[in-house]
């Protein structure tokens, strides 16, 4: 009887044990369902190359776009907890249209050594503040114009603004569809600066790596004068999670042809969803463990390629 209660006692209390265990590890990020941490554990200097600030209080939205709530530096800080990353690229959203001092601030907040940003321009921005901004930490600026409706930059603006970017060393970041990368083939084929392909290029569904955007991408990749970000699985799949497998195919085939042209991101806090379907942050970090099974694959596109890209301190 002595002998079963001991035994009652102990599980009991190993039980507790875990379960204290289980709660200090989980973490509860706004904009992000679940509270597990991943199972892929994140290296050392593991960089998120993918999410936005949204500060309304500090920083006014200039735009009229839906905007997340409860994603501002600080809570920003517990998905890097949870994910185990520690290095960060924050890009403009739209809400602020060309006002990138919300990123210029989270730049200087989490640390520059640590930290990067994509601004928003438009062709009026003089070299005074474009040397302003990359003392800041801007690395890049970005073209959103999937949706030209809501779009605060036109194609237009690309090859005037690559040519006075490149001598900054800075890159053009493009968040545009398939079809849109077809029509701008030999624009972007001209450019003097590096491209970043947000979201897996976006090539159309049901075609996939099938489209043509997706070769002329593969083709930009191949002559080094590209990279893409392994993000937005959610953006690129109509079956959805947890295996997001349209998105998968797509992501696996970077992999397989250019891991060295490869950065991941979050994508935090997942402004193209509602509020009600937020997806689970730990689900789409362990997605880069499908699309990536080498360690050192992942290791690379988590921290060597970062370095390489944005600037960040070599660590190896």
């Amino acid at each position: 009887m002595i002998r079963r209660r001991e035994f009652v006692q102990g599980a009991l209390a190993l039980a507790a044990l875990q379960a204290n265990t289980q709660s200090a590890n989980a973490q509860q990020v706004p904009n992000s369902v679940g509270t597990n941490q991943p199972k892929t554990k994140a290296p050392a200097h593991a960089a998120d190359c993918h999410m936005h600030i949204y500060d309304p209080a500090r920083f006014p939205f200039s735009g009229t776009a839906k905007a997340p709530a409860n994603a501002a530096v600080a809570q920003y800080r517990l998905l890097q907890k949870r994910n185990g990353t520690s290095r960060v690229v924050i890009v403009t959203p739209r809400n602020y249209v060309v006002d990138n001092r919300v990123t210029v601030d989270a730049i200087a907040q989490l640390g520059i050594a640590n930290a990067r940003g994509v601004a928003v321009v438009h062709p009026t921005i003089t070299d005074a503040e474009l040397k302003k901004l990359n003392e800041g930490g801007i690395r890049g600026i970005r073209f959103s114009i999937s949706d030209p409706k809501v779009a605060v930059t036109t194609p237009a603006m690309i090859e005037p603004l690559a040519k006075r970017v490149a001598g900054l060393g800075w890159h053009i970041q493009f968040n545009m569809t398939g079809q849109q990368v077809v029509e701008l083939a030999d624009v972007l084929r001209r450019l003097p600066v590096q491209m970043v392909f947000d979201h897996l290029a976006n090539p159309p569904l049901p075609a996939g790596v099938a489209h043509p955007s997706h070769g002329i991408v593969r083709e930009l990749l191949d002559k080094r004068r590209a990279w893409v970000k392994l993000s937005g699985a959610y953006s690129n799949t109509k079956i959805g999670p947890p295996a997001y497998p349209e998105a998968t195919a797509i992501a696996r085939d970077f992999v397989q042809a250019a891991p060295e042209r490869l950065v991941w991101g979050s994508d935090w806090p997942h402004p193209s969803l509602p509020d009600d379907h937020k997806p689970d942050d730990a689900l789409l970090f362990d997605l880069l463990a499908v699309w990536a099974p080498s360690e050192a694959v992942r290791n690379r596109i988590l921290a060597q390629n970062p370095e390489a890209l944005y600037g960040f301190a070599k660590t190896v």
